[in-house]
């Protein structure tokens, strides 16, 4: 009887904490740029992986919301192509960290239905993050509930010189002519190419930038930027960016 009570009351405390989106028109694909880690750190006098570690922490809890409110994907840019230009100790904690999260956290997601997913190239990341994501992918590759998608050692000019690179291929090959290429035919040599484009578009810390991430895919996507810096970043942020989202007309260039 009290498990009951429990779990009503929890029922009823989610409700009124998303009492302000629509849950039937929840974006189906949220993209998050996750910034402001050092600069937390830098305000609380710690080193700026003590933010790295922090933001993991967040991780967590915006892919239980995400996953509450009806999201479909979740893609995660956690690090990015020009990330190497960074100090080495700090590139070395940074990709230490999915190992960590997801050693910690498979169990979690295997047990709430979530696909790990990865975007990026995989082949220059250490043994170590590419065993921990190979492992995550394989052991959730047929779960059918959210996707997590870690947008890991990505860069989206190198992402669309790639796909340039493999359509030229098949032109010269003559398994498909100029006159094929379209839109779609880009969307399909993409890193992406089983997922639908981004709905919503979330970058924390107060930057206006999209920093090298999925500019194909974004061409209609909303945007929503928020000064609170990622470790800051918490649940009710998730729902206030749905909720402005809700409130947009999407009009793919229409009236």
């Amino acid at each position: 009887m009290l498990e009951k009570l429990s779990k009503w009351k929890s029922t009823i405390s989610s409700r009124e904490k998303n009492k302000d989106i629509d849950d039937i028109n929840v974006p189906r694909h949220i993209a998050i740029i996750m910034d402001g880690n050092g600069r937390w750190a830098k305000l609380k006098g710690l080193p700026r992986v003590a933010g790295h570690h922090e933001g993991m922490k967040v991780i967590n809890k915006i892919v239980r919301k995400a996953d509450e409110l009806g999201v479909e994907i979740l893609t995660l840019y956690a690090f990015s192509t020009e990330n190497w230009k960074r100090p080495k100790t700090e590139v070395d904690y940074l990709l230490k960290l999915p190992e960590r999260f997801l050693n910690k956290e498979l169990p979690t997601l295997i047990e709430k239905n979530v696909k790990v997913r990865l975007m990026g190239s995989i082949e220059q990341l250490p043994e170590h993050t590419q065993r921990a994501v190979t492992k995550a992918m394989k052991e959730t590759e047929n779960n059918t509930g959210l996707v997590l998608n870690f947008a890991l050692n990505y860069g989206s000019r190198y992402e669309l010189i790639n796909a340039v690179k493999d359509i030229a291929k098949e032109v010269e090959s003559g398994s498909m002519s100029v006159e094929d290429i379209d839109e779609s035919v880009i969307s399909e040599h993409l890193m992406t190419a089983e997922l639908r484009d981004p709905d919503l578009l979330i970058r924390t810390s107060g930057e206006l930038r999209l920093s090298n991430f999925m500019l194909w895919q974004v061409a209609y996507s909303e945007f929503w930027f928020t000064d609170v810096l990622w470790p800051d970043f918490n649940e009710q942020h998730l729902v206030e960016a749905i909720a402005v989202y809700q409130k947009r007309a999407r009009r793919y260039g229409g009236v």
